[in-house]
């Protein structure tokens, strides 16, 4: 069953067909009980009073079967072929007398209450009570299957009925199901008419039941739209980077096609040159932030020696002689659970740009710790730093700040950042004194 309405119908209909089998079960147990109770209760009643009329000699044998007869119930729809059939027997083994329709073989052998025999293929309950003093035992029976048809009359009159009822049910089951899942049908209909781009809010109007789905489904649109409205940006942002650089490329290319000084030619060849590293760099960037944030999951699992990690990582960054590392040795012994590329793509960003802003013969200090379970990188430069109020937008896609760099794209901590939550770490950016920007990231620590 694919459908919640069918798998409600058909859960609704076993629960009540389960409910409607227990209740007759238990009425079955429960009338079985009552009535072999009132049944031996009678049974009891009839020999005893047998027994103490012909005790006191107020009564003859003969009488008997009149007596019995008058004990009768009062008559109803269910057919009895007899009632209490009565023996009376000498304790020398005699059969003294017995009602009309009572067996001549004893109904059965033992001295005082209740016991079940079985004569002649008929089951019978027996109730038998001796009297020492008219060596007179009395013996009053009933038939089991005629107990066991009057509850089985009853159950009958329980079962049919709800055999014509459940038909009955199972539409009304149906009809009250449909009725209870319009709301869904016309949130189902409402999503159905959107357009690709409308991400507008869905009434929440509706059970409470279904509440929490379009609350849900409205957070979804707000993501998406934001979302798409970061990608816009993005691509705006992109397109004006990058359109920069290549007006100036075209610029310098003009240059020295025109000029014939081979002083003004080479200049402009060097600016070409830097034109193309800035924008190939760019574009590098890009594709590495269209990478982090890519839906795919990110690789876990791997183990990342920090120290050699990024000793390999300066050895391949334009560094100048004068810049100064201190702190490397800190992270020989830290380890991380992270993708390499990841790993690769975080700090390349943080170097470069802690590399970018300072000073020529400044120096870059790393930290390793732990806290709170987690592994903590600290890069920290002697650079200018930044105001505190363009901190809470260092992140930021394109952001550059009041100290930027003439290379800089404004992308690389934005890289840094996407890069370590996908590693389920985070980036944090403080000002230190006297000057300088330290740049805090927490990774998972791996376990071996």
């Amino acid at each position: 069953m694919s459908t919640i309405r069918g798998r409600l119908v058909v859960i609704l209909m076993v629960a009540t067909g389960l409910v409607w089998l227990t209740a007759a079960g238990w009425i079955y147990m429960s009338t079985r009980s009552e009535v072999e109770r009132v049944l031996d209760a009678r049974l009891s009643e009839a020999g005893r009073m047998v027994s103490s009329l012909v005790s006191s000699r107020e009564i003859t044998v003969a009488d008997t079967q009149d007596m019995i007869d008058g004990m009768k119930p009062v008559p109803s729809e269910i057919s009895y072929d007899h009632q209490l059939s009565c023996q009376l027997w000498s304790f020398d083994g005699n059969l003294v007398g017995r009602s009309d329709g009572a067996p001549a073989t004893a109904l059965s052998g033992h001295e005082n209450g209740f016991a079940d025999t079985e004569i002649d293929g008929e089951r019978w309950r027996v109730f038998a009570v001796s009297d020492p003093e008219t060596g007179i035992r009395v013996l009053v029976g009933d038939s089991i299957d005629l107990r066991e048809r009057l509850v089985g009359d009853v159950i009958t009159g329980l079962i049919v009925p709800a055999g014509l009822v459940l038909p009955l049910m199972a539409v009304l089951i149906l009809v009250s199901v449909n009725r209870g899942l319009l709301p869904l049908d016309r949130v189902a209909g409402n999503l159905a008419m959107r357009r690709a781009d409308e991400l507008d809010p869905i009434e929440s109007e509706g059970p409470d039941e279904i509440r929490p789905m379009i609350t849900a489904l409205n957070a979804l649109f707000s993501r998406v739209d934001q979302a798409r409205e970061r990608e816009r940006n993005f691509t705006a942002f992109a397109a004006h980077e990058l359109r920069t650089p290549l007006t100036g490329l075209k610029t310098q290319a003009q240059i020295a096609i025109r000029s014939d000084d081979p002083q003004v030619q080479r200049k402009a060849l060097e600016q070409i040159v830097s034109g193309v590293d800035r924008t190939a760099r760019m574009v590098g960037q890009l594709l590495a932030i269209a990478s982090v944030e890519a839906p795919a999951e990110a690789e876990t699992g791997e183990v990342v020696d920090a120290g050699k990690a990024v000793t390999s990582l300066l050895s391949t960054l334009q560094v100048s002689p004068h810049l100064h590392f201190r702190g490397l040795d800190a992270l020989k012994d830290a380890r991380f659970s992270i993708s390499p590329v990841d790993f690769d793509l975080i700090f390349r960003n943080v170097m470069e740009n802690a590399i970018a802003h300072s000073p020529q013969c400044g120096t870059i200090t790393l930290a390793f710790a732990v806290s709170q379970g987690m592994g903590v990188i600290e890069v920290r430069d002697e650079g200018p730093g930044m105001p505190e109020k363009e901190i809470a937008q260092a992140k930021d896609r394109f952001f550059r700040g009041r100290n930027k760099t003439p290379s800089g794209s404004g992308l690389g901590l934005s890289i840094a950042d996407a890069a370590a939550q996908r590693a389920r770490g985070s980036l944090k950016i403080e000002n230190v004194a006297p000057h300088g920007l330290l740049v805090r990231v927490m990774l998972p620590l791996s376990d071996s």
